[in-house]
């Protein structure tokens, strides 16, 4: 029987490339423009970048989006969250209404959010037991998940929303870089001494129970993750293929683009992370990846919010690169040659 998994290795395998003309491009009109060649530093990257991954010399955020994706865990029975899982239903309630910090971060700087609910009303399994899903479950949500993008946006922000599932991504940076669950567990939603230690606890339990399974990246995320994870995972796959550049959000979005990463280090080449967690495994998990967030504001939020500031720091670069004047155009005179 072929594996639930063929198309989507070859997704993560065969990946488009960014187009260098596009960031020359950019590059030639930044040199004209009134002000010191590289003075604006990673603002000027986030442009190179945006054109890189659109594939456009003159990239555009016309249709930005901030997707959350929300799924319940079975493993909260153990006692590793300050919340009980209800909570997970109730705030995409409240992203609705426009309540939440996302909510308001979209709304004034007029970013699209959407929400997707992944059956909240059913957990995924408890990881100290059983598998969180089954392999086909897994792929048909990775598949569900690349379908964010039929609005065809013009830059993802990722993000997610799930009481419990910093223990599963916490899970998947254990099983995929090494480590026990002390190394790698927060205090998430704010958890006290005792329900942090339950924490490490589950997460080195269900590397335990699960060993013999964790053979490879997706199995690891069947096995340990969730499935706003893999949800997360097929929007980042689909957004490359469609020349979609991505924003990932903080600890549990960046565990999706670490299993795309674990199986061809490339595939993330599109995703800028956007901040680094207050959560200490996070800082880790983009080093063992060889990545440095954009952000660091001590945040541990979740729901796409570092992301959407990202964004609008990209909005903000881009509106920059497009109206500047330049030398020319203002009379002002360019360094000496």
């Amino acid at each position: 029987m072929p594996s639930p998994y063929a198309d989507i290795i070859d997704l993560l395998t065969i990946v488009p490339a960014g187009d260098d003309a596009a960031v020359a491009s950019v590059r030639a009109r930044d040199v004209t423009l009134t002000k010191p060649r590289g003075s604006l530093g990673k603002l000027e990257n986030l442009v190179e970048f945006l054109a890189r991954w659109q594939g456009k010399g003159s990239p555009t955020i016309e249709n930005p989006m901030v997707a959350i994706f929300a799924g319940n865990h079975g493993v909260t029975d153990q006692g590793v969250s300050a919340f009980p899982r209800e909570v997970t239903a109730q705030m995409v309630a409240n992203f609705t209404a426009g309540g939440a910090a996302i909510s308001q971060i979209c709304a004034l700087h007029e970013l699209n959010l959407r929400v997707f609910e992944l059956a909240l009303e059913v957990p995924t399994g408890d990881i100290t037991r059983v598998p969180a899903l089954d392999d086909k479950m897994c792929a048909a949500t990775i598949a569900y998940g690349m379908e964010a993008i039929a609005g065809k946006p013009d830059l993802l922000c990722i993000g997610e929303m799930g009481i419990g599932n910093t223990t599963v991504a916490a899970a998947i940076y254990a099983a995929l870089f090494g480590g026990s669950g002390a190394d790698w567990v927060g205090r998430g939603t704010g958890i006290d001494d005792v329900g942090l230690a339950r924490k490490a606890a589950a997460v080195d339990t269900a590397l335990l129970v699960h060993k013999p399974g964790l053979t490879d990246p997706l199995a690891i995320l069947a096995r340990l993750g969730g499935r706003e994870v893999a949800a997360m995972l097929g929007a980042l796959i689909a957004a490359r293929h469609q020349n979609i550049p991505v924003i990932v959000d903080g600890f549990v979005a960046t565990a999706a683009a670490a299993i795309a990463h674990a199986v061809n280090p490339e595939a993330i080449d599109h995703c800028l992370f956007a901040h680094v967690s207050a959560e200490h495994g996070h800082a880790r998990a983009l080093s063992a990846m060889g990545q440095t967030a954009l952000l660091q504001l001590d945040m541990r939020l979740g729901e796409g919010s570092g992301a959407a500031l990202a964004a609008v720091l990209a909005k903000t670069a881009l509106h920059l690169h497009n109206n500047m004047a330049t030398f020319a155009g203002a009379g002002v005179s360019d360094k000496s040659n």
